[in-house]
């Protein structure tokens, strides 16, 4: 029976094949397109996530036989998880904090002292040697113990988020060494932030604390084993990323909505009250905790951290002339985030080069870096035209000039990234710094911040975009000092948000995220006008970096939109093969073959009708699902179906989502001979709902379903009368740009001719718009 439904179908393709007279070079074969990624430093296998619930007989039984009780403690626990993730998230935020001042603090101490005493060499040898040997830590671990925490971690986030699964992003190693690495390497002074980190710690924890339990460690409670299921964890993972920002920038609100606005591709009104919870419980958490510091019981941590500065005073004042100059800020700040973003592009895929010759490499290409940062932070300094004095204290440093003056690049450069970022946006501090040393500053970070994200450290992209675009900011301030009456703390603040905006291409979270950092309402209209600029003049370039970022590492992201040459195609365009299906009762040994000779993870179940010469579609069932009837080997010995009840051989449990990236193999079960001759009836486990669409139906029709729906698989069902129940099954892969494009490459070319004839009309707009602009004039 299986090889005549496997005949059957191999021959309704192949008519298919025939009827086929609009498109040209259609091949058939197998997608290969984006099955691996690059996990940190090193290439994975990646597979898509199960959001859609599977309705089967056995789950449909199950679900029946829970009561009100369970539906309680189901809720219940939700929040209790909910609540647990925002004390959690703000604990290691607030830790990460104190230990990146106090390490990092230690070190300026020290070689500051070593200065005073004009030790200015041994300063240098101090400086550069901790620099070197924290920068060598972070590597090593991150790069033997948890490759997944390189990076900020925000692409694999957000693409777990889209339905993307790899090993190892979301373990508890990663956890570990992301929180360790991320401080040693910000404490290293090396340009990069800890925002980005804090996102993929947040994220850690709460696939930590959704895995149902454990029973290595004995937490078998059975309230948790509700969340062993991939929506579930979906849910947690995206509060915290929100918790991950709060806990960086104490910004709950632009927690919430930088998850919902950049990370999450699935949005519900119940998710929205999670996350609003979660971040509330880091903004408090931290506020207690901060209230603990303030009494000195911190170290060099003290009142500050966590970047909340207080720009400018309460009453902001701004007028109809000073919006020249914020426009004028935005359109560069476009410009230069989306030159820094093909900048950044280019310089990742040669540490991509690098890194893959091995772990040597990688740890040298770190050290170095470490070793350019350090010489760049201490003798830049010693280019200061002077040494002006000023009449309060605060993060200004003395370096080598005279008691009672200070250097202003060294309070910049010989500086934590959150003290020169107050030093920046300080109110009152127009004359503090000169335009060539402000240039000189923002030239450096924006440079530093390329080539120091990529190394096999945890690193963020945040701050350092924060502390270039401050730099920016404040000299296009000293320059339009005759046009505007804006001082130059709020152009450092409004710098920093058209650089963010120009790289990132975030809006609404970016700036409830500085409006909370800057602690000032009354920027809202500033800092919103001068986002739009920055975004939409980078949208012309290229895209957000995290996107970038993900399209490097190889990732099947899902675009909220389709593409025009979709609309051309449909379903049957793309399906690629060999498909396999399997019988409503199957033999083991057609089952093992199935598993060991494809990598599929689902495959039709077709039952033969009674009186018809057709084959009907039963259902869909998941490879984790065969395994689980393999091990426990629940088998007939016949094919004949039986009337046993499945719930007395089965649990819930016994089909349970386990962790991220971690599933059984069919190598590891042993079967024996007389194993391989039994029979497993299908039915009671196949998902007898599936998602379909006919085989017409438009390709980009299809993405929109199967993006909104959260799909894994979406069977192809003919459109008349055929001896086939199904034509193929479309996966994400399917849907990648790189194998539409692979099969049809005629589409590419009129994809190019369209851009080619759009940009040269645009390009005569604009010619007749400057013509009818001079003969205005």
């Amino acid at each position: 029976m299986g090889d005549l439904v496997r005949e059957t179908l191999t021959m309704s393709r192949e008519g298919d094949e025939e009827a086929q007279p609009l498109l040209e070079n259609r091949r058939f074969g197998s997608n290969t397109t984006s099955q691996v990624a690059i996990v940190g430093s090193n290439i994975c296998p990646i597979e898509s996530l199960d959001y859609e619930l599977i309705e089967n007989d056995f789950f449909k039984q199950d679900w029946r036989s829970r009561d009100k009780i369970h539906i309680i403690e189901y809720i219940f626990m939700k929040w209790i998880l909910c609540f647990l993730l925002g004390v959690l998230t703000a604990l290691v935020g607030f830790f990460n904090n104190i230990a990146v001042e106090n390490v990092a603090g230690m070190k300026f101490v020290i070689t500051s002292n070593m200065m005073l005493e004009h030790r200015y060499a041994m300063a240098f040898g101090v400086f550069t040697a901790c620099n070197f040997a924290l920068i060598l830590f972070s590597t090593i671990i991150t790069t033997f113990l948890a490759p997944a925490a390189a990076g900020s971690g925000i692409p694999e986030v957000k693409a777990y988020l889209n339905g993307v699964d790899a090993p190892g992003i979301l373990s508890k190693r990663t956890l570990f060494v992301k929180i360790i690495g991320s401080i040693t390497a910000v404490s290293s002074s090396l340009h990069v932030g800890k925002a980005g980190p804090m996102v993929h710690t947040g994220a850690c924890i709460a696939a930590l604390l959704g895995q149902g339990g454990s029973k290595k460690y004995g937490l078998t409670w059975r309230w948790l084993r509700f969340f062993k299921n991939d929506r579930d964890r979906h849910d947690l993972v995206t509060c915290g990323s929100a918790a991950g920002i709060a806990a960086a920038f104490r910004a709950p609100v632009g927690g919430v909505l930088f998850a919902l606005e950049e990370m999450a591709s699935w949005w519900r009104s119940t998710l929205l009250w999670k996350a609003f919870f979660t971040t509330a419980v880091v903004a408090l958490v931290l506020r207690a905790l901060f209230d603990i510091c303030i009494s000195g019981k911190c170290g060099l941590f003290g009142k500050g951290g966590l970047i909340m500065f207080d720009v400018t005073s309460e009453n902001v004042t701004y007028q109809l002339s000073d919006v020249p100059s914020v426009l004028v800020l935005g359109v560069i700040g476009g410009v230069l985030g989306s030159f820094y973003n093909s900048l950044l592009q280019k310089v990742l895929r040669v540490y991509k080069l690098i890194n893959e010759k091995g772990h040597a490499y990688r740890i040298l290409l770190a050290c170095s870096i470490s070793i350019l940062t350090s010489c760049c932070l201490f003798l830049l300094p010693w280019f200061a035209s002077s040494c002006p004095t000023i009449g309060r204290s605060g993060n200004y440093k003395k370096f080598q000039c005279p008691t009672g003056h200070y250097n202003e690049l060294a309070s910049v450069f010989f500086n934590t990234n959150d003290d020169a970022i107050r030093n920046l946006f300080s109110k009152n501090t127009d004359d503090e710094f000169h335009h060539v040393s402000i240039l000189l500053f923002f030239v450096t970070c924006y440079f530093l911040g390329i080539f120091s994200y990529g190394v096999v450290v945890p690193s963020g992209l945040f701050v350092p975009v924060i502390v270039a675009g401050a730099g920016y900011g404040r000299f296009v301030g000293m320059l339009m000092k005759s046009h505007s009456n804006l001082n130059h703390g709020l152009f450092a603040v409004l710098g920093s948000a058209s650089l963010l905006g120009g790289s990132m291409r975030m809006t609404v979270s970016l700036c409830v995220i500085l409006l909370e950092l800057t602690n000032n309402l009354l920027l809202l209209p500033l800092m919103m006008l001068v986002l739009l600029v920055s975004k939409t003049v980078a949208d012309i370039f290229n895209g957000n970096i995290y996107d970038i970022i993900m399209k490097l590492k190889g990732f099947p992201y899902l675009e909220a939109h389709a593409e025009p040459y979709m609309r051309q195609l449909s379903v049957s365009d793309v399906v690629t093969g060999p498909l396999q299906v399997l019988n409503g009762i199957e033999k083991v040994s057609n089952i093992v073959h199935v598993l060991k000779t494809t990598g599929h993870h689902g495959f039709p179940v077709i039952d033969e009708p009674l009186v018809s010469d057709s084959l009907l579609l039963y259902g869909l069932i998941l490879r984790n699902h065969l395994i689980v009837l393999l091990k426990k080997k629940a088998f007939l010995p016949t094919p004949i179906p039986t009337d046993i009840d499945a719930t007395r051989q089965f649990s819930a449990d016994d089909f349970a989502k386990r962790g991220s990236g971690n599933s059984e193999k069919i190598e590891d079960i042993e079967l024996t001979e007389e194993d391989m001759e039994m029979f497993v009836d299908l039915h009671p486990f196949a998902n007898a709902s599936p998602h379909t669409v006919i085989e017409t139906m438009s390709l980009a029709k299809a993405l929109i379903l199967f993006r909104e729906v959260g799909l894994r698989h979406l069977l192809v069902v003919p459109k008349g009368a055929s001896r086939s129940p199904i034509v193929g099954i479309l996966t994400r892969h399917d849907f990648m740009p790189e194998h539409i494009l692979g099969l049809h490459p005629n589409l590419a070319k009129s994809r190019w001719k369209r851009l080619r004839l759009h940009s040269h009309s645009l390009f005569k707009k604009i010619k007749a718009s400057q013509a009818n602009l001079t003969a205005y004039v």
